[in-house]
């Protein structure tokens, strides 16, 4: 199997992604969650997932919004392609000499980080170039990749698709890549609950105004098992 190696000093950053043109629930990120933008609210659930860095990459006309609130949530920010995702990755990884990412979406307030770390450490560990649990509830995950996979991809595809969602290149070409993509341990799973933690619509973002709020004084509100506990309760 053909491998892509990041065998140096290790440096892993959460690199998540954000825009604010959505076209189903334009200027999500800036809506307010119990006081705060979305998007802060990923970025304060995201901080409890050990990394060395941590940026947010977003389109050029984002960045004088997401700016402050970055600086806020204690990010580095880049701006690049609003189209081309990939490339802001991969500027970040050249700006900040990374090695290993976290891929995070700017739209998943509920972001599992017991999940989020352990789906990390089993890649460290495999040396894997692309890592991510399956069974997950939608918006409950992140990815893990190397560095060098992504710089790989930027070399390899032409694909807008691929560009836009940054990792299907690498997990269609298990030929090339070293990927891990277990099922994610019982506790996390979404069966048979069919739990929505994304905010794609209005719906979505109302729902976790209500799951947020409901959270907030929990000492565990941003592990696994205890978002699923308080969904199920709410919406089931």
């Amino acid at each position: 199997m053909g491998r892509v190696s990041d065998r140096c000093i290790k440096l892993t950053a959460i690199v998540l992604q954000a825009r604010l043109d959505s076209s189903r629930l334009p200027g999500k990120a800036l809506l307010l969650l119990d006081g705060k933008p979305l998007v802060f609210r990923v970025m304060q659930a995201l901080n409890r997932v050990p990394a060395n860095i941590r940026v947010l990459a977003c389109p050029e006309d984002s960045l004088s919004s997401f700016a402050p609130i970055a600086e806020e949530a204690g990010f580095q920010i880049i701006a690049g392609s609003k189209e081309n995702v990939l490339e802001r990755y991969c500027l970040a990884i050249r700006r900040f000499t990374i090695t290993r990412v976290i891929r995070a979406t700017g739209d998943n307030p509920f972001v599992f980080t017991d999940a989020a770390t352990a789906i990390n450490v089993e890649a460290m560990a495999l040396d894997a170039d692309y890592s991510g649990y399956s069974g997950l509830p939608i918006g409950a995950g992140v990815e893990s990749v190397s560095a060098a996979a992504l710089l790989r991809c930027d070399t390899e595809t032409a694909s807008a698709s691929d560009r836009e969602h940054v990792c299907p290149y690498l997990y269609n070409h298990g030929e090339i890549f070293h990927l891990h993509r277990p099922l994610a341990p019982l506790r996390w799973q979404d069966t048979p609950h069919k739990i929505r933690l994304t905010v794609d619509t209005r719906e979505d973002f109302d729902r976790a105004q209500e799951l947020y709020a409901a959270l907030k004084d929990n000492p565990q509100q941003y592990l696994g098992q205890a978002i699923i506990k308080r969904y199920t309760e709410i919406f089931k």
